[in-house]
Order: C-alpha cells, then structure tokens, then sequence
C-alpha cells in the first residue's frame, strides 16, 4: 500500500502546488481503465473530471485511501482515484506507450538537445554567440580562398559540434545541380544567416554573376560577411544587404539596378515566403522561366506558400524531399517554383 499512498501524501491537494494537476493525471487512465465508474462513460466523465480540477471549478478531496472529485459541475462527488482499487499493473500497462514516442520522435528531442540546450550552455560558458563560434572555427579549420574547405568546415561544425539551420550537403547538393541547369546571372538570396548557403550559391555561378544576400539580423550578417570574404568572394560577386526582405524586394531595381530576377533562394522566416513571393510576382522581377527555391517546406513547413504555388497557376512547381540538416530522421524538403509569366 505504501508505493500507492505515497502519491496521495506527494498530491495533498491543499498543499502541494501541482495537486491538481498530478490528481487530473492520475484519474484519466484510472477511469479510462475501468477501475473507477462513471455515470456518463468512462472516457466522457474521466476528461469532464479532470478538467474541471484542472481549471480549478471542482476540488479534490481525500478521504481514507480515496481522491474525490467535488462539486464538479457536470459530476458530483465521483471518485477520481482510489488507492485500494489501483495496482502497480496499471502504470506499467502505460510504459509501452511511453516508450513508443520516445522512439517515433527521438531524433526531435536530439534536435532540441543539440539546437537548443546545447546552445544555451555554449552562449553561458563561452560569452560569444554561436554564429562567432562556428567563424572561429572555420577561421582556424578553413583555407582562406577555398570555398570548398570553408563549407567542409562549416559542415563539420554543424555536424559534431552545434546545430545550425541552413540548407546543410544533402540538401545543398539539389542547389548545386539546379544552378548549374540554369546558369543564373542575377540571383537574390532571403536569408543570408551565416553565409553558409551565400558561399555554396556563390562558387556555382558564372562569371560576371552576382548574388545580393539579404539578411535583416546585424550580427547574423557581420559573421556572414567575414565568412563570405574568407572563402574569396568580393562585393561584386556577392552583395550583402542588410535589411528586412520586405523592405528590400521593391527597392531592388531602383537601389540595386536590379531588372530581372533569374534564381531566387528562400530561407528567412517561413512565415514571410508567401509575402515575399507576392511582391516578387508583383515587382516585374520575374521573368519566364525564372526559378525559386524555398527550404523547409515540409519542416517546419511553409503550407500557404505550397497552396500558392499549386493553385495560382503561375509556376510549375514539384517538391524535393530530404531529410533536415544533420538529423537524417527528420523529413524535410524544399519547394522548387518555375515561373511561367504572368496571366
């Protein structure tokens, strides 16, 4: 009995502070179960229960070995969960359903371990942000004028040492062979971040090609502009511009000379990819034939921006499907739009 009491003692409902939430757990499978009954159902009255003492209109009561549910407005004085009647059978029965999402969504919780905690812990001990980190790195793991060995660089990085999203080798192989299909002599990249993709587009473009790079975080493109002039690339092959993409993509003719758009790169915030897209399609920028490709589509996942580009009937459109960065488990992909014209 004392493995059982022990969590009435723990609950206390008038003293510990999460009393009624452990209580609202404990009822649910205890009910859905069978070992306590309810007027209404087991499933019907086991969620009305919790609740309502969850939401603090019922409270709890204990009485000898019994959690009862008092003054609920839908149930009046039901038992939640009674410590005579439960075995420790019960909550065994629900390891196996623990388990299963440990398993089917492991490589979630590596990717907030490594995006996120491991981060946290890095920004406190080192005192630098992790942009800074991953130059340091590459500046002493990197050959200058080697772009190739500036993304080897970055790869190792983001692979051994601390996640960073960008579109990474797997995925960074589809842009690759785009750009040499097209040979783009003008392309507009939203989301410059570290550089990392601005160097991969950079190095697969003709001669007499430029980039204009568009980041709106300041030190986001500090580190990105001493990267990109590390791996050999100038102001005329590569233009950073720092500003936020909707404030740049009307300005691009008059501000930059810009007058047709050949490929565009999207990798900002997801939430903005339609905008933006818009007001490409809206500034005369895109041509026939002119290309954009979006990242992460499927994860975290840009779906009106999908809707869009299937339903306008303004691009011919088809998904390359990969898995995300560095976490082979999850899926991801990127959205390849071709411009057809305007209606």
């Amino acid at each position: 009995m004392s493995f059982w009491a022990s969590p009435s003692v723990t609950l206390g409902i008038s003293k510990c502070p999460f009393g009624r939430l452990q209580v609202s757990l404990w009822a649910s499978p205890i009910v859905l179960l069978g070992v306590s009954k309810y007027p209404f159902g087991n499933l019907q009255a086991s969620l009305w229960a919790s609740l309502n003492v969850l939401l603090g209109i019922s409270k709890c009561q204990i009485e000898q070995n019994t959690v009862k549910c008092v003054n609920c407005k839908f149930i009046n004085s039901q038992v939640l969960w009674s410590t005579d009647m439960v075995s420790p059978a019960i909550a065994l029965a629900f390891l196996p359903l623990l388990l299963t999402l440990i398993i089917r969504y492991r490589y979630y919780f590596v990717l907030l371990y490594r995006a996120v905690l491991v981060r946290w812990v890095q920004d406190l001990v080192t005192g630098i942000s992790r942009e800074e980190r991953v130059y340091q790195y590459i500046l002493t793991h990197a050959t200058p004028g080697d772009p190739e060995s500036v993304l080897g660089s970055f790869d190792d990085w983001c692979s051994k040492v601390e996640f960073i999203s960008h579109i990474g080798p797997k995925k960074g192989m589809i842009l690759d062979r785009l750009l040499k299909e097209h040979c783009p002599l003008t392309v507009l990249e939203l989301g410059t971040h570290c550089g990392y993709t601005a160097v991969r587009i950079a190095r697969s473009l003709p001669i007499g090609a430029r980039l204009f790079s568009v980041e709106m975080d300041e030190g986001n493109a500090r580190v990105a502009e001493k990267i990109i002039r590390l791996s050999g690339f100038d102001d005329d092959a590569v233009e950073l511009i720092v500003r936020p993409s909707d404030e740049v993509i009307p300005r691009l003719r008059e501000d930059y000379g810009v007058e047709r758009l050949d490929f565009v790169f999207m990798d900002h915030w997801k939430r903005c990819y339609l905008p933006d897209l818009q007001m490409l399609e809206g500034s005369g920028l895109l041509g026939e034939g002119s290309v954009i490709l979006a990242d992460n589509v499927i994860f975290p996942g840009a779906p009106n921006f999908l809707r869009h580009a299937r339903r306008s009937g303004l691009y011919e459109h088809r998904v390359h499907r990969a898995t995300l960065e560095y976490i082979r488990g999850i899926r991801d992909g990127m959205a390849e739009l071709i411009y057809r014209g305007a209606k």
